[in-house]
C-alpha cells in the first residue's frame, strides 16, 4: 500500500512503467492517443464504400421508414430539433393540442358530459358572526386582500380579519349616523385599502398603521363600487359617474365616465388592466378601454340584462372572456367575448339548478357574485331570493365551457349579499343577510381522505368576528 502512487492509473504512468499493464484506457473524459488506432480511425472516416445494408430491410420499408421520421401527420417536412423557429402562421399545432380543442369544443356543445361528479364541501369550514352587516343588495361591503385579511364593513365599523391567525382588528368607526361604508377594496400589493361611504366621500388607509391616508369627495351621491388598476382607483356611484382617480398626484381625478343612467353597482379591472367592465342598474354592461377612458368612448354597451348587473368576474384561462350576472328579474350569467363584442352563452340560473320550484311567484335567482375557480376550469355564483319565500339562497358551481351546474351549496338561512375568494384561490366567502360569514373550503383539490364525524363537528362551529 505505501507503494501506491496518485497517478497510479494516469496515462503518463502507463507509459514510463515497464511494469504496468494497460488495464486502464488512461483517463476516463481523456483518453491515451498511444492507445488508439489513428490508421483504422482515418479509414473508417475517409472510405467511401457502399455500406452494408440488411437483406431484410427492402426499399418500401425503408422509405415508409424515412416517411415516419421525416414528415409529420399531414405529410409536411418534420424536423424533430430545430434551432432557428419558423413563423408561427406557418407552423401547424402538434396533435395533442388539436385534440385538446376538439375535446374542448365536443365540451361545449354538451356532447360529452364528465362522468366523475364534483365533490362539494359537506358544510362550512368556518363560520363568523357579522352583527350590523347590512342587508343591502348593492353594496360591496367585503374584499379579501393578498395579505391574507379579510376586510368587512358591518354598519357604522369596518374590521379586518387576519385569516392565517384569526387576530380581528377595527379599521375605523363613523360617527355620523347617517354615513356608513358601503364599498372596499384592497390595492394590488395589499398595502392600502379603499373605503366608499354613503355620502359619497372615498377614503384611502394604510393599513399598517391603522392611519387615514387621502380623502377624495368626487361623488355627489353614494359609491357603491370600488376597484383598483396598479395606482389608479376606479369608483362607481349612485350619481351615474364612474371616477379613475390617480393616487399619486395632487389633483386626484383623471378621467370621468359619463355613461350609466342609473346607479353604478359593480366594476371589474380586467387581468392586465387595460380594459374595465361596468354595470349599472340601467341593465346595462359598458366595456371601456384603458387608453381611451378621456374621451368616454366605450367599446361595447350590451342590453342584454333584464335587471342591474353587480356581478362581474373575468376568466382567468381567456383574458377576453368576461361573466356577467343580472339581478331580480334577469338570474341569468352570461359570458362575453370582450374583443368581438358577441354573447358567448347564456344560462338562466333557475332552470339549470338541481330543482325548480313549481310557484306561481317563483322567480329567477338573484345573481349577487360571481368567482371564478383558478385551479379547475369552473365558475361560482352566489345567489339571493326573488318575491317567492320558498327559493332558497345557495352557491351554484358550474363546468367552464358547457357551463354544466355540477353543484350545489344550500346551507345558506337568508341571501347572499357578496362573496370574495381567498388569496390562493381555495376558498370562498360569503357574506350573508342572517350577519354570518361562511367559508367555504370548495375550489381546493377532491380530497380523497374520509371526514371525520370530529370534522364534521368542529365545521359548524362559529366563532365572533368582534
Amino acid at each position: 500500500m505505501q507503494e501506491l502512487q496518485s497517478d497510479w492509473c494516469s496515462p503518463t504512468r502507463l507509459q514510463t512503467s515497464p511494469i504496468a499493464r494497460f488495464d486502464f484506457p488512461g483517463d476516463r473524459f481523456i483518453p491515451s492517443r498511444s492507445l488508439m488506432d489513428l490508421d483504422q480511425a482515418r479509414s473508417l472516416l475517409t472510405n467511401r464504400t457502399t455500406p452494408t445494408r440488411n437483406s431484410n430491410f427492402n426499399d418500401v420499408y425503408r422509405r415508409s421508414l424515412e416517411d415516419k421520421l421525416t414528415l409529420d401527420s399531414d405529410g409536411n417536412p418534420f424536423r424533430m430539433l430545430v434551432f432557428r423557429g419558423s413563423p408561427k402562421s406557418n407552423r401547424k399545432p402538434i396533435r395533442s393540442v388539436d385534440l385538446m380543442r376538439q375535446d374542448e369544443a365536443k365540451e361545449l356543445d354538451g356532447s360529452v358530459k364528465n362522468v366523475l361528479p364534483r365533490r362539494m364541501p359537506k358544510g362550512e369550514a368556518r363560520v363568523l358572526d357579522a352583527v350590523n352587516i347590512k342587508n343591502d343588495f348593492y353594496s360591496s361591503i367585503m374584499d379579501w386582500g393578498k395579505n391574507s385579511i379579510l376586510a368587512v364593513a358591518l354598519g357604522s365599523d369596518l374590521f379586518l380579519w387576519n385569516s392565517t391567525n384569526s387576530e380581528v382588528h377595527k379599521l375605523l368607526h363613523v360617527d355620523d349616523q347617517r354615513d356608513f361604508p358601503t364599498s372596499v377594496a384592497w390595492s394590488e400589493n395589499a398595502k392600502t385599502l379603499a373605503v366608499g361611504y354613503r355620502r359619497s366621500k372615498l377614503q384611502l388607509w394604510d393599513v399598517e398603521t391603522s392611519k387615514l391616508v387621502r380623502r377624495f369627495e368626487n361623488h355627489k351621491d353614494r359609491i357603491a363600487t370600488v376597484a383598483w388598476n396598479g395606482h389608479v382607483l376606479t369608483s362607481g356611484s349612485r350619481d351615474t359617474s364612474i371616477i379613475n382617480h390617480d393616487v399619486r398626484a395632487g389633483s386626484n381625478v383623471a378621467s370621468r365616465l359619463q355613461a350609466h343612467k342609473e346607479e353604478v353597482c359593480g366594476l371589474k379591472w380586467s387581468e392586465g388592466g387595460n380594459v374595465l367592465a361596468s354595470g349599472g342598474n340601467e341593465n346595462l354592461l359598458y366595456i371601456w378601454n384603458s387608453s381611451k377612458m378621456n374621451s368616454s368612448r366605450f367599446l361595447f354597451r350590451f342590453r342584454e340584462h333584464c335587471a342591474a348587473v353587480k356581478a362581474l368576474a373575468w376568466c382567468p384561462y381567456q383574458s377576453e372572456v368576461l361573466a356577467s350576472g343580472g339581478g331580480t328579474e334577469d338570474g341569468c350569467i352570461k359570458l362575453w367575448n370582450t374583443k368581438k363584442g358577441t354573447c358567448i352563452k347564456t344560462i338562466e340560473t333557475n332552470a339549470q339548478a338541481s330543482y325548480r320550484i313549481q310557484s306561481p311567484f317563483c322567480e329567477l335567482f338573484v345573481v349577487c357574485g360571481l368567482e371564478w375557480n383558478r385551479h379547475h376550469k369552473e365558475i361560482l355564483s352566489a345567489h339571493g331570493y326573488s318575491r317567492g319565500e320558498l327559493i332558497k339562497n345557495q352557491l351554484c358551481i358550474w363546468r367552464y365551457p358547457s357551463m354544466e351546474n355540477v353543484g350545489n351549496l344550500n346551507r345558506h338561512r337568508s341571501r347572499i349579499l357578496h362573496v370574495s375568494q381567498s388569496p390562493d384561490g381555495l376558498t370562498v366567502v360569503s357574506a350573508v343577510g342572517d350577519e354570518t360569514l361562511r367559508f367555504w373550503e370548495i375550489f381546493g383539490p377532491p380530497s380523497i381522505d374520509k371526514i371525520s364525524p370530529l370534522d364534521s363537528l368542529l365545521s359548524l362551529k362559529t366563532s365572533p368576528l368582534r
